[in-house]
């Protein structure tokens, strides 16, 4: 069992004056030598990436010419790799690539689910429709699952068991860019039913910096890497939706900046110019905090430029408001913890 440390408290949430609560966490940030140049907390602590894990649960698919062989579009990549809302053209875009490879929503096996915004959610229950497997949000990723089989010409009936030919694939790839043995790691299920891998935050930070600078990887697992990069910054909607940091963030600053959340509190990203990667996990598992950090990070350390944190700013601080539509308080990063990383801050 993990021995849990307490981590500094990266986020507060404000009623008035008063710290109401508040929210402690794990930072990791990574150059391209790996090294580590700034963290907060334990970064050996254990977690599962979940969500933030996608790109490398398909390198595997698209190093073998995935893509090619169904004709995929980077819009149609992004949406493989992403945590979607479940819009109008979300599923749209799953229908096409389900149909592409000769399945239907029958032979996803992740379970149903709402879609998040409420406009799509009134739409069901006005038609008197109960959600299926395609509006869950990772029904993208099981699409691409569901390709990788078709592509490799194996059974995808239980796909998402850790014995099919498939995941023991994944599972192998998955621990190289993580670096970390698979004979380390624990296999957990995700939200979604797929098998999920653990790993050190700070790992997954490497992980990050080994999706932009694979270096040493086969030139075809490159290749797959940076499709995958281009697609997401390219056609950011698909790897979120509206009112979604992922989105919004790479609709802003796609060209310095790709990431991705998880659930439970983790974000994972990476700098391009500046060859750095980063590892955000909030203890709790609240979500929405990591954006706090993720946002502190870059706004306050200049890694994207003033125009484009200015657009960002309402996930950095914003006000909470009441029933009622008061302002009672807000949720603002700690301000006795400095998130310009070039000050090289440890806080343990």
């Amino acid at each position: 069992m993990n021995q849990i440390s307490a981590n500094p408290v990266l986020v507060q949430s404000m009623r008035g004056e008063v710290v109401e609560s508040f929210h402690r966490g794990v930072v990791c940030v990574v150059n391209k030598s790996k090294e580590v140049i700034y963290s907060l907390g334990n970064i050996e602590q254990v977690c599962y990436p979940r969500s933030s894990m996608k790109f490398f649960q398909h390198i595997p698919f698209f190093s073998r010419g995935g893509a090619e062989k169904f004709d995929l579009t980077l819009e149609e990549i992004a949406l493989i790799c992403s945590s979607h809302n479940g819009e109008k053209h979300h599923i749209e875009t799953v229908n096409k690539l389900l149909s592409r490879g000769g399945f239907t929503e029958d032979d996803l096996e992740c379970g149903p689910q709402m879609p998040e915004m409420a406009a799509d959610q009134a739409e069901l229950i006005k038609k008197d429709l109960k959600p299926g497997r395609i509006y869950n949000n990772c029904s993208g990723k099981h699409t691409g699952f569901l390709l990788f089989c078709k592509l490799l010409g194996v059974d995808h009936k239980n796909y998402i068991s850790p014995e099919h030919p498939i995941q023991k694939i994944i599972a192998e790839t998955c621990s190289r860019y993580y670096e970390t043995p698979m004979s380390q790691t624990h296999v957990g299920i995700d939200g979604c039913s797929a098998p999920i891998f653990s790993y050190s935050v700070y790992k997954q930070a490497v992980a990050y910096q080994n999706l932009i600078n694979p270096v040493g990887f086969p030139p075809e697992e490159q290749k797959a890497c940076a499709l995958m990069v281009k697609a997401v910054t390219s056609y950011p909607f698909m790897i979120a939706g509206s009112k979604r940091y992922c989105t919004e963030l790479m609709e802003v600053a796609g060209d310095k900046v790709v990431g991705k959340t998880g659930a439970d509190g983790v974000y994972c990203m990476s700098v391009f110019d500046k060859n750095l990667s980063v590892c955000i996990k909030v203890d709790d598992g609240k979500m929405g905090v990591q954006y706090v950090v993720a946002q502190a990070l870059l706004s306050n350390s200049g890694l994207i430029d003033k125009e484009q944190a200015q657009k960002l700013k309402k996930y950095v601080q914003y006000e909470t408001k009441n029933f009622g539509g008061l302002t009672i308080g807000e949720i603002r990063p700690n301000p006795e913890i400095n998130f310009n990383i070039y000050q090289g801050q440890t806080a343990q």
